[in-house]
Formats: C-alpha cells, sequence, structure tokens
C-alpha cells in the first residue's frame, strides 16, 4: 500500500504531465519571483539559500528527491526570499498550486504526513539552532553531522554510516 506522501508525489505530479529538467547549479527560481507551480524533485538534488547583506550565501535546506517545494508559499502564500539552486542535474514533476492545495485538503492522510514532515524538518531546524547559540566548536559540528546523517545518511558495508550528499 502507497503510503500518503507517495500517493501526492510522483502518480498525482504525473497527471499534468509538466517534467523539467535543470543542469548542476542552474537556478530555478530566486527572491521575489513567483514561483510557477509546486515542484515534486523526481531525481537530483535542489539547494535553498539566500546572500546575506554581507554577501554571504547562507544554505537553509537541501531539498531531496521525493519533496516539494516551495511549500511554504503553497500553504501560506509567503512571498519567496530565497534561491532555489541545483547542486546536481534535477528533474522535477510540477502542478499548479491551487490543484496540490486542492488534493492535500481532500486528503487528511496526505495532510497529516507532509504536517509530520514538516514538523520533523522543524525539529531538526531548533535544534541545530540550539547548538549553534548555546554549544562550543565540537558541540556545534557535532549538531551539523547529525543533522545530515538523519537526512542523508546509509549504513556502509563495514557498519559505517555514509552522508550521501553531493
Amino acid at each position: 500500500m502507497k503510503q500518503p506522501l507517495e500517493k501526492l508525489g510522483e502518480s498525482f505530479f504525473s497527471r499534468f504531465k509538466i517534467t523539467q529538467r535543470y543542469k548542476k547549479n542552474q537556478l530555478i527560481f530566486g527572491p521575489g519571483a513567483e514561483p510557477s507551480g509546486i515542484f515534486y524533485v523526481k531525481s537530483g538534488f535542489v539547494r535553498l539559500y539566500l546572500i546575506s547583506e554581507s554577501g554571504k550565501e547562507l544554505t537553509f535546506n537541501i531539498i531531496k528527491p521525493g519533496a516539494y517545494f516551495p511549500i511554504n508559499w503553497a500553504l501560506n502564500g509567503t512571498a519567496n526570499i530565497y534561491f532555489y539552486e541545483t547542486l546536481t542535474e534535477v528533474t522535477v514533476l510540477k502542478a499548479p498550486r491551487d490543484e496540490v492545495l486542492e488534493y492535500i485538503e481532500s486528503h487528511p492522510d496526505v495532510l497529516y504526513d507532509l504536517t509530520k514532515r514538516i514538523l520533523s524538518g522543524l525539529d531538526g531546524t531548533v535544534k541545530l539552532m540550539e547548538a549553534l547559540l548555546t554549544g562550543n566548536a565540537n558541540q556545534q559540528v557535532a549538531s551539523v553531522l547529525l543533522v545530515l546523517v538523519r537526512r542523508f545518511g546509509k549504513n556502509g558495508s563495514d557498519g559505517e554510516i555514509i552522508i550521501d550528499l553531493p
């Protein structure tokens, strides 16, 4: 049986027959741009970041296959302030925002799983912020590694954990 987010995934998005491919390091859209729909990442990785006033790039999230973006804009209509740029070659499926929202609203199991996914991400962000604000350098590095292991960790052949990230 398909998991709820899988129902919203490729099977839902493929109905719209809008597949887009992006090359590595290609900007999908940036701050101030109105997204053209909701994107489902079929393959590849997308970096969500902003550029500080001093010109430093600050990565806030790496969006992996099976995820959707921009969720905040989709659910709240929040104006986009981020850059969405590919880290690898990326294939996305795209659907109109209104149809995605209608589907989510009519499928409580999908909404429930999406909420769990959002809260899990928020929990990781809060824990990382806590370590960065209150911890020493060792705790800060350890916190970053733990977040990466949770999101991208895979078991290696000798019992080690490999962070599979481009």
